[in-house]
């Protein structure tokens, strides 16, 4: 049995689902304590529990002390991990895209393609972007070899949640391939896209846009982002989302969601200026697919090498986490290596 003291570096969710993963993909069981110690609501909120579960149903696994509120579970994962068709409602605002983070390095070994609609809050803080994941995460994985296709089925935004993501994942082969992003290269283009909900009247999608566009023009970078407007949440909402390639076919991301007192044109400028800032450091990968890519290295056959922006509490947590399940990672300043324990897809 694995045991891991969720309460090491981070003490964040993130070592709740990734190390749920882990221990799907490696059959190996899986004793978690001190869950989330550090967050100002201790113990596994309902996106972890529904993670948990959703990777329990992939893997034919049974868990014991999985609640609401508990600090502590265990994970008994089966010996074949199923593809299919899956349905996951959080059942409340909790990242949708967070639990589809979680299960996908398990989906990339299933025996058959997955697919999962995945209910809850899309647009938030603190979570990944549907955009991001679809436009940055899913080009490098393919790179790695597995085709992961995501889509906003209705958009939902903190605190009402209801809404939905579609994930498709076509599993590997046999093995990952490790990914090598060693050389930044020069931003070509940048793309992105600016959503609102329920907001037409007041010009949110319009005014992010062309507030990111003018702050990446004034640097030098043009920037097409196409503005979508939509009726589909139960409430109000925005995201604005961007991407950029550059000459040595690098793609770093940026993304922001609305919230209550904040602009459009405070939207625009933070995501244009978190863009910027990990070009301008020399990243091969954005701030966040450098904590993001880990797993997936750490699963690969052979050394993954990127420079990240800069060396976060995820990043840093998740080479941990990866060392746990028989991973070595090194990182030089801001130049991370990952050597992953070669999986096999049975």
């Amino acid at each position: 049995m694995i045991h891991i003291d969720g309460g090491q570096r981070s003490g964040s969710g993130t070592i709740v689902r990734f190390a749920t993963a882990f221990a799907a993909l490696s059959r190996r069981p899986l004793h978690l304590w001190h869950a989330r110690v550090r967050r100002p609501k201790p113990g596994l909120r309902p996106q972890h529990v529904a993670a948990v579960r959703a990777c329990a149903e992939l893997s034919g696994a049974e868990v014991e002390g999985l609640a609401v509120g508990a600090d502590e579970f265990s994970f008994h994962p089966g010996k074949r991990i199923r593809g299919g068709t899956f349905s996951w409602d959080i059942g409340t605002a909790g990242s949708a895209t967070m639990l589809a983070l979680g299960i996908l390095p398990v989906a990339c070994f299933a025996d058959a393609p997955v697919t999962a609609r995945i209910s809850g809050g899309v647009f938030q803080d603190f979570a990944p972007s549907p955009y991001h994941m679809q436009h940055v995460l899913a080009p490098l994985l393919a790179r790695m070899g597995t085709r992961i296709e995501l889509r906003v089925v209705r958009p939902g935004y903190v605190p009402g949640g209801g809404g939905a993501i579609e994930l498709r994942v076509e599993p590997v082969a046999s093995a990952l391939t490790p990914l090598s992003l060693t050389e930044p290269g020069v931003a070509r283009s940048v793309q992105g896209i600016a959503l609102s909900s329920h907001l037409a009247e007041r010009r949110v999608s319009e005014r992010m846009a062309q507030t990111c566009a003018a702050e990446l023009a004034a640097a030098g970078l043009d920037c097409s982002i196409d503005c979508q407007l939509d009726t589909l949440a139960t409430q109000a909402g925005a995201s604005l989302a961007v991407w950029a390639s550059t000459s040595t076919a690098c793609l770093l991301g940026a993304d922001r969601a609305g919230a209550p007192r904040r602009s459009s044109e405070a939207i625009g400028r933070f995501v244009a200026a978190a863009l910027l800032a990990d070009l301008r450091a020399g990243g091969t990968v954005d701030r966040h697919a450098a904590d993001q890519l880990v797993l997936f290295a750490a699963l690969a056959a052979g050394a993954t090498r990127y420079r990240a922006p800069a060396l976060t509490d995820h990043l840093e947590t998740n080479l941990w986490l990866a060392e746990q399940f028989g991973a070595r990672s090194q990182q030089t300043e801001r130049e991370v290596e990952v050597h992953g324990i070669d999986l096999r897809r049975a």
